[in-house]
């Protein structure tokens, strides 16, 4: 990436004033001490522009920018639906999830199910997001993240520190969560939460200098919009948002699947029933607050592909054009974004470009370690170990918690680096738990019959009917087979409840006259999202 003098100085800035601002977060005012809703839900005080800001840095990663760029290379606009139906999948939540969960005043969303089904249903699913939390999320994050560091700014060469030849891959595992925990394990939620709007700052300020440089090369006159105008003239075939079935890649975007199909199932999951995402919403001041918070995150994510997507694209015109001096330069799809970083943006901005990618990275460990640390200390801990702990005591174990998760993940960080196929694994092995986990939150929402034992069948069914169509029927693309699991465990619960002959359950969701009304605000930004991505669609369908 060739930096210069002035490009370390932007990122060690930037590195200082994260970690500046953090650790003013984190002070405790001289005779008091945090207690576990000030440490975990920030004190329940965070408003609407930190909370859509903070969803959006913990969402993006160094897997986003270089890896959809990739995707923009290979397939085009498409995968940019992942951005725009995540937008209206905020929407959704806002409106039908937000106003149960902060109702019902919980920490998490194992205490969900505790509330809302007993037991055993909020200890299975906490064990089982404990472990993916640590073993899959927080360890891919640290190894994809120091991934990006070693063949972007290191360009795959051992470093030299005090004469010993360093691996950059196992420099960067270390830097990075030593450097996101140096606030988040300290300050809670709070801290990461106002650190990520900085965050998110350097993240579309630096991407979008990315994504204009890229287009200016390619426009008359250095017109960075002629140049999109002529990239869309050069590769038409990149902005088909919906891919026709002789698509190579039509089984990873299955058509219209994208709009009505499995492509909701993973996205309500995500953005609805995951501690890591909705944690921000569950410390509003407020319902309206969360829901502007993801009606303001909804707009943002009109503006990722911006970022993570035309730059591959770019990079396939540029290199894909025989007259061109960088023709053929570009041996896989995910070398793109490195690629233009190297070739079009200048020194002194180099810096800026790199601070976007880690602050995508830092802010995602971050937030991590928190939802770890929260799911622990409030349903395990304070759920079996230790009933009746202090809240001084309930902030120093997630502290603990939090330190301790990152020391397992930093190993199991460095020895992804063996295992060429495991993330794609990973994506598959997400695939099989969010249908069954969607269908248990959606049902305990909105069918007073919905049981226990139900819920534990769907808990275990989702592992089972996605592994069972997985080897019978393999040409199902991805994201239908998500659906049909999803139906299948819905019947089962519907069955299960059936079976048992209970009336309807006491610890069902009582939905109030008026409880999903939305301020005059969200319903405007609403509708531009909606409105925007019609037309987006409409010309590029």
């Amino acid at each position: 990436m060739t930096f210069n003098v002035l490009d370390y100085g932007i990122l060690i800035g930037y590195m200082f004033l994260i970690l500046g601002i953090g650790l003013w977060v984190s002070r405790e005012k001289k005779g008091e001490k945090k207690n576990a809703s000030d440490y975990f839900l920030a004190g329940k005080g965070l408003p609407w522009w930190v909370i859509g800001a903070s969803l959006i840095a913990s969402n993006i990663s160094a897997e986003q920018f270089i890896g959809m760029s990739g995707s923009g290379f290979a397939i085009g606009m498409g995968i940019a639906s992942y951005e725009f139906m995540a937008a209206i999948t905020l929407i959704i939540v806002a409106v039908f999830f937000l106003p149960i969960f902060l109702k019902m005043g919980i920490y998490t969303m194992p205490e969900f199910l505790e509330q809302r089904y007993d037991k055993r249903v909020k200890t299975t699913m906490a064990i089982f997001w404990l472990a993916v939390f640590v073993f899959v999320n927080l360890a891919s994050i640290l190894y994809l993240g120091a991934l990006t560091i070693k063949n972007v700014m290191f360009e795959g060469k051992d470093l030299l520190i005090m004469g010993c030849s360093v691996d950059p891959l196992w420099f960067g595992i270390v830097v990075l969560g030593l450097f996101s925990a140096a606030y988040s394990v300290y300050g809670g939620l709070k801290s990461v939460a106002v650190t990520d709007v900085v965050q998110v700052i350097f993240l579309i300020g630096g991407g979008l200098f990315t994504t204009y440089v890229a287009l200016q090369f390619l426009g008359d006159n250095g017109s960075a919009f002629d140049g999109f105008i002529k990239l869309t003239e050069k590769a038409p075939e990149k902005f088909d948002m919906i891919l026709s079935k002789d698509n190579p890649q039509y089984s990873n975007l299955p058509g219209l699947s994208v709009l009505i199909g499995g492509m909701w199932i993973a996205n309500l999951y995500y953005w609805g029933c995951n501690q890591y995402i909705i944690q921000r919403a569950l410390a509003a001041k407020s319902v309206k607050e969360a829901q502007s918070g993801l009606a303001f995150a909804g707009i943002l994510k009109l503006l990722l592909p911006l970022i993570v997507v035309i730059p591959g694209i770019v990079a396939f015109v540029i290199t894909s054009d025989p007259t061109n001096a960088h023709y053929n330069e570009i041996s896989k799809p995910d070398a793109a974004y490195p690629w233009l970083l190297h070739n079009f943006v200048p020194n002194g901005v180099k810096g800026l470009a790199f601070a976007a990618l880690v602050a995508a990275i830092v802010s995602s460990l971050a937030s991590m370690m928190n939802s770890i640390s929260t799911i622990f200390t409030m349903d395990i801990y304070n759920g079996y170990i230790k009933k009746d702990a202090s809240q001084t005591h309930l902030v120093k174990v997630g502290r603990i918690t939090a330190g301790v998760a990152l020391l397992i993940a930093i190993p199991v960080a460095i020895m992804l680096q063996n295992l060429d196929q495991a993330f794609q694994f990973i994506q598959e092995f997400t695939g099989f738990v969010s249908p069954g986990a969607l269908a248990i939150f959606l049902l305990g929402f909105f069918w007073k019959r919905a049981t226990a034992n139900g819920a534990l069948l769907a808990a275990l069914g989702t592992f089972v009917f996605s592994f069972i169509l997985k080897v019978a029927t393999p040409e199902i693309p991805f994201m239908d087979r998500m659906m049909i699991v999803f139906f299948i465990c819905v019947l089962v619960m519907v069955i299960s409840a059936y079976i048992e002959k209970k009336p309807e359950s006491a610890k069902s969701i009582v939905l109030e006259k008026g409880m999903f009304n939305t301020g005059i605000g969200f319903k405007i930004t609403s509708l531009v999202i909606i409105a925007i991505l019609i037309f987006i669609y409409t010309i590029w369908w």
